[in-house]
């Protein structure tokens, strides 16, 4: 594990179930830095685990560790969540922006402080490069927010 990385095992995280209700398996990145961080992931499953377009396969670890771009701001939480979704990846990033609007996220500048980030780190198999999506999420793989607590799941990636 790199330098200045925590790992945190919660109740929530990790966690996994071995059923799934949706054909299509998405891995998402979330991360925040302001606030009590961890107490909103909780809030967070909770609110994918009531909803109905989500259904939540497995949770990582949480991982804290220091901010990349702009680094001038307090350390990261982060975690990867995998879910099952019928919702098109267009529709799940929509769907995302919502969530991160109700969960606080203000987009002041690139790699700015925030409360709750979502980003779809994997859409199945799928590759796309849109102008408002790309899967996989780009520089994924360069990225200990995502490498460490994917890492640690159970999963098939």
């Amino acid at each position: 594990m790199g330098r200045g990385n925590s790992l945190y095992k919660t109740t929530l995280y990790p966690r996994s179930s071995e059923k799934h209700q949706f054909n299509n398996v998405v891995y998402l990145g979330i991360g925040g830095n302001i606030g009590d961080t961890k107490r909103l992931f909780d809030k967070l499953f909770w609110f994918l685990k009531r909803d109905r377009v989500v259904d939540i396969i497995e949770t990582s670890p949480i991982l804290k560790n220091p901010p990349f771009g702009y680094l001038d701001q307090s350390d990261f939480y982060n975690a990867v969540i995998k879910v099952s979704t019928f919702l098109t990846p267009q529709r799940l990033l929509n769907y995302i922006l919502r969530v991160e609007k109700r969960f606080g996220r203000k987009r002041s500048f690139k790699d700015a402080p925030r409360t709750l980030d979502i980003d779809m780190i994997f859409y199945n198999d799928r590759v796309i490069n849109s102008k408002s999506l790309m899967l996989p999420h780009p520089h994924w793989h360069k990225r200990d927010s995502v490498l460490i607590p994917l890492s640690m799941m159970k999963g098939d990636r």
